[in-house]
C-alpha cells in the first residue's frame, strides 16, 4: 500500500476512495468539486481508549461492493454521485503525537475545500478536529455566518485545563472567538458528562441541546425539526457533526467513550439525511469511529452509511425536488 502523500504514516492514505470517487491530491483538483471527503486519522486527543486514526480508512473501505458508483437513494429518489461532482481529497499529513501539527494542516486542507466553493466531508479521526474545522469555518464565513448541528453523547464543552481535546472544542471555539454560542444545537446528550457547572455556562453561552430522555419522550422526528428551525433562524449555513457515539453501543461498539441508551442507526440515518436535505450546509465530518474494538465492522459501515445519507440529502436540496420514494 502506497501513501497517497508523501510524508503520510502507515496507517493513512486512503487505500479505496470513499465510493470509488475520483481521488485528488492538488487543490487545482478541487475546481468544480460540490463535497470532498479529507480524512483526519488521529486520536491523540482522546481521553479514553485510542483507535480512532483507523477511522478514515475503514469508513472508506466499509461499502466495497464492487458495483458502479451509483447509489440511487430508495427513500429520497435522487442519486448524490449523479447530481453532486464528488472527490476524495485524501488524508492530512498526520504527524504522531503533535495534535498540534495535525490539527493546523485539517485547517489548512478545510480551508483549501471552502475556497475551492465545495464542502468539506471530514472522516475522523477523534473530536478534537471539529476545532480546526470551526476555525476554518470561521475564517471563511464569520464566526456568526453558520450555525452548528451537533449530533453526540457528549457535548464537547469541558472547560478545565487538564480536558481531553476531543471533549473541549465547542467550548473552545467559543472562547476564542470562532463560534457564536447561540448558534449551535446538539441532539442525544446522555450520562454523566458534562458537569453541571459546564451546562450552567452552555446556558449562558446560548447553547441549545436535546437528551436522549427528550428523543424519547417526543420522538426522533419533532426534536430534529425543532433543531432544523433553529439553525435555519441563525445563519444562512449549517456545520453538521456526528459522533459515532450518539449510537448506542449496540449499533456502535467501535467507538472510545462508548454510552448506554443512544440513538438505532436508522434513526440516526434519517436525521442526517432530514439535515442535509433541509439546510444549506457549508461542512460535515464523522468522527469517533475506532475500528479496533469493533470486529464486526458495523460501526465503520454506519460511518460510511451516515456520510452517503448526507450527501443523498445535499444532491436532493441541490435539485430543489421533493423526495420520491419508492411506493408499491
Amino acid at each position: 500500500m502506497q501513501p497517497n502523500r508523501p510524508n503520510e504514516v502507515g496507517y493513512a492514505g486512503v487505500g479505496l476512495t470513499f465510493g470509488r470517487a475520483p481521488l485528488v491530491l492538488d487543490p487545482a483538483g478541487l475546481a468544480g468539486a460540490d463535497a470532498a471527503i479529507l480524512g483526519a486519522p488521529f486520536d491523540e486527543g482522546v481521553s479514553y481508549r485510542p483507535g480512532t486514526r483507523f477511522g478514515p480508512r475503514a469508513i472508506r473501505t466499509a461499502e466495497d461492493v464492487a458495483f458502479p458508483v451509483a447509489r440511487p437513494h430508495m427513500e429520497l429518489g435522487v442519486d448524490p454521485y449523479a447530481e453532486l461532482d464528488i472527490v476524495d481529497y485524501g488524508d492530512i499529513e498526520v504527524y504522531s503525537s503533535d495534535l498540534v501539527r495535525s490539527h493546523g494542516l485539517l485547517r489548512q486542507g478545510v480551508a483549501e475545500i471552502l475556497a475551492a466553493g465545495a464542502i468539506p466531508i471530514v472522516l475522523g479521526g477523534d473530536h478534537s478536529l471539529s476545532t480546526p474545522v470551526l476555525q476554518a469555518l470561521a475564517e471563511h464565513h464569520g464566526a456568526g455566518g453558520y450555525s452548528v448541528v451537533h449530533f453526540d453523547t457528549h457535548a464537547d464543552t469541558g472547560s478545565e485545563e487538564g480536558e481531553a481535546p476531543h471533549g473541549v472544542p465547542f467550548h473552545r471555539a467559543v472562547i476564542d472567538g470562532h463560534l457564536d454560542g447561540a448558534n449551535i444545537v446538539q441532539l442525544g446528550l446522555r450520562g454523566a458528562w458534562p458537569w453541571p457547572e459546564d451546562f450552567q455556562w452552555m446556558r449562558e453561552a446560548g447553547f441549545r441541546w436535546h437528551t436522549m430522555a427528550e428523543i424519547v419522550e417526543r420522538g426522533i422526528g419533532p426534536v430534529v425539526r425543532e433543531a432544523i428551525e433553529h439553525a435555519r433562524s441563525r445563519a444562512p449555513r449549517t456545520y453538521l457533526t456526528v459522533d459515532i457515539d450518539v449510537l448506542d453501543p449496540a449499533f456502535a461498539p467501535g467507538t472510545g467513550t462508548a454510552e448506554p441508551g443512544g440513538l438505532m442507526t436508522r434513526e440516526l440515518l434519517w436525521a442526517v439525511r432530514t439535515v442535509a436535505s433541509s439546510l444549506d450546509l457549508c461542512a460535515m465530518d464523522i468522527v469517533e469511529v475506532s475500528p479496533p474494538y469493533d470486529p464486526a465492522g458495523i460501526t465503520a459501515m454506519a460511518g460510511h452509511r451516515v456520510v452517503l445519507e448526507t450527501l443523498s440529502g445535499i444532491a436532493l436540496r441541490k435539485t430543489g425536488r421533493e423526495p420520491r420514494p419508492e411506493r408499491p
